[in-house]
């Protein structure tokens, strides 16, 4: 079982900051590309900002500038700092991994193949 547990969500006013952070846990093996997406309420899901496992990063047009994306191998967790945050940054914000999981039972040991794993969202809204 692998699960990704998203923290940081919350309310914030215009030109204001938050730090995202999303820790990964269970029968990991590796851990490849870490990224974030948001939702708006009736929008599509989409990429924010992501990370390989070496450390290049790439972001959305719309937060270049204005987001951090960085990751900690070791502890397989990754943030997001967002900075100078406008109300179109409202959204739901996912956290997502690239997992090759494995499986230990009596006598053996199974890598399975990389997955796409998801947390369950944390609320961002931009208000005054």
């Amino acid at each position: 079982q692998v699960q990704l547990v998203e923290s940081g969500g919350g309310v914030v006013q215009p030109g204001g900051s938050l730090r995202l952070s999303c820790a990964a846990s269970g029968s990991i093996y590796s851990i490849n590309d870490m990224a974030w997406y948001r939702q708006a309420p009736g929008k599509q899901r989409d990429l924010v900002a992501i990370i390989t496992f070496g450390g290049f990063t790439n972001y959305a047009d719309a937060v270049k500038g204005r987001f951090a994306i960085t990751r900690d191998n070791a502890k397989n967790t990754v943030h997001l700092q967002m900075n100078s945050l406008k109300p179109e940054d409202s959204a739901v914000y996912y956290c997502n991994a690239e997992i090759s999981a494995v499986e230990t039972g009596e006598g053996y040991t199974r890598y399975l193949p990389r997955d796409d794993y998801w947390g369950q969202g944390t609320q961002v809204t931009v208000s005054s």
